[in-house]
């Protein structure tokens, strides 16, 4: 009977541990049931710990749910909890379940711009056109000058970035780094702060979604120097456009027949939505694959969906599972490759301190002063670069493929990720001062509360 017990004890104890093969003499790795077994509680730990962190955000921080997400996916990785208990958390997150926690996260945030495509509303973008042009190029020239003045310095740096890189990726990389802005995170602020629907918050979604493939396509080209070739670039580029004027010449007719069914029957069939879903697939895949991202996919084929109850039917299914059980998994993921320990000096915690001054001076005060100068007011220019500002996790996907790929070494990672943290802390907050109080206190915009709940 003890030594039943013995065994028990010892199987329970194991239960995170690889299994591998069946055979004894096999060496031990990790069999599919092992991924199963940590996929569901890795996901039951993430969900309770985007819930908690970002309820204390919102009534201890006033920031909105989505960035008390992005601080959980920071607190579950190595910078806290495997600080504090190395052994749970590799026991939790083992390197070798990051591919599926991977996959997840780029469903999870695919989906969820796929849904704010669907709000996507074109006659405000035609109406601020030339605000919207005027503050993407801001947000793109301005973070690129501040690059090429900042990056000779940090060449001197040991360990900033690889041996042997030229100034000119640097300057590039660096740029692309500083040009984001969070396109899933802006998104899920102008959600929650209940700017959907209106021309501000379609402008700067407008304009941080073509910074964002810019920058994209610049790490494409700097990627194709490292060894990766022209055809890189040439794809991402010319791939990205090309798809992107499909859509929008061809997309809203393919799609209109769509629409009609959903009118006609007066809801959304399985049929329907497995057809929707498997087009999003699609348009995710092709964007992915020209080494664009995921999320473009979605957002672009959300942008040509017919409207209507179509849109009305597709949020009710879809976008409450894409917000609360898959797209905490793409904060957790990048969390988990983001280490906050690496400044550990004054001259590098000046040096830190300096890119997140530069790159508030390139991002937020460019596109303030873009907007003003494209005829906006005060307050709406104040608006749209306080959350223009903002970089969050598209921020950490592209230093991470930095650090991968040898670009940048594990301090300048970590600088980065301080300023796309402080950025992104900052700009909620920011926009309620100098925009949204005042907007809500003359009834342009829900009450935040109300307009909260209606996001998370």
């Amino acid at each position: 009977m003890s030594d039943l017990i013995a065994n028990l004890v010892s199987t329970v104890g194991g239960v995170l541990a690889p299994h591998g093969p069946a055979t004894a003499s096999a060496a031990h790795s990790y069999a599919p049931g092992d991924f199963s077994v940590h996929f569901f509680l890795q996901l039951a730990v993430i969900l309770l710990a985007c819930r908690v962190v970002g309820w204390l955000g919102q009534k201890l921080l006033g920031q909105p749910q989505v960035v008390g997400e992005m601080i959980a996916g920071v607190v579950l990785g190595p910078s806290l909890l495997g600080l504090l208990f190395p052994h749970f958390q590799g026991l939790l997150f083992p390197k070798e379940t990051k591919s599926v926690l991977y996959v997840g996260a780029q469903l999870g945030v695919g989906l969820y711009m796929f849904m704010v495509g669907t709000t996507f509303q074109a006659a405000h973008f035609k109406a601020k056109a030339r605000s919207a042009a005027s503050v993407s190029a801001a947000g793109i020239i301005a973070p690129f000058l501040i690059a090429v003045a900042i990056t000779p310095f940090l060449l001197k740096v040991p360990g900033l970035f690889a041996a042997g890189i030229s100034q000119a990726n640097a300057t590039l990389f660096m740029g692309a780094c500083i040009a984001l802005t969070a396109f899933p995170m802006l998104a899920r602020i102008i959600n929650e702060r209940g700017l959907a629907k209106t021309s501000l918050g379609t402008l700067s979604l407008t304009a941080g979604a073509f910074d964002d493939a810019v920058s994209w396509c610049v790490l494409a080209v700097v990627l194709a120097t490292f060894g990766g070739g022209p055809g890189v670039a040439i794809l991402a580029i010319g791939g990205g456009v090309t798809y992107a004027l499909f859509l929008a010449f061809f997309g809203p007719r393919l799609l209109a027949p769509l629409g009609r069914i959903v009118e006609r029957e007066g809801k959304m069939s399985p049929t329907i939505l497995a057809i929707t879903l498997m087009l999003f697939c699609l348009s995710a895949f092709l964007m992915d694959a020209v080494g664009i991202h995921a999320i473009f996919g979605g957002f672009m084929l959300g942008a040509v969906m017919p409207r209507g109850l179509f849109v009305e039917e597709l949020k009710k299914k879809v976008e409450p599972l894409a917000v609360v059980l898959l797209l905490p998994m793409f904060f957790t993921y990048s969390g988990l490759n983001t280490r906050m320990d690496m400044v550990n000096s004054p001259q590098l915690l000046l040096i830190a301190i300096g890119i997140l001054f530069a790159s508030i001076l390139a991002k937020g005060v460019a596109c303030y002063a873009a907007a003003r100068l494209s005829g906006e007011d005060n307050r709406t220019a104040l608006g749209i670069g306080a959350l223009m500002n903002s970089r969050g996790l598209m921020e950490l996907i592209i230093i991470n493929i930095g650090l991968q790929k040898g670009i940048i070494g594990p301090t300048l990672f970590s600088m980065l990720v301080l300023m796309a943290i402080v950025t992104t802390v900052m700009a909620s907050p920011l926009f309620e001062v100098v925009y949204g109080k005042k907007a809500r206190e003359r009834g342009e915009l829900e009450a935040l509360d109300g307009a909260a709940a209606k996001a998370a």
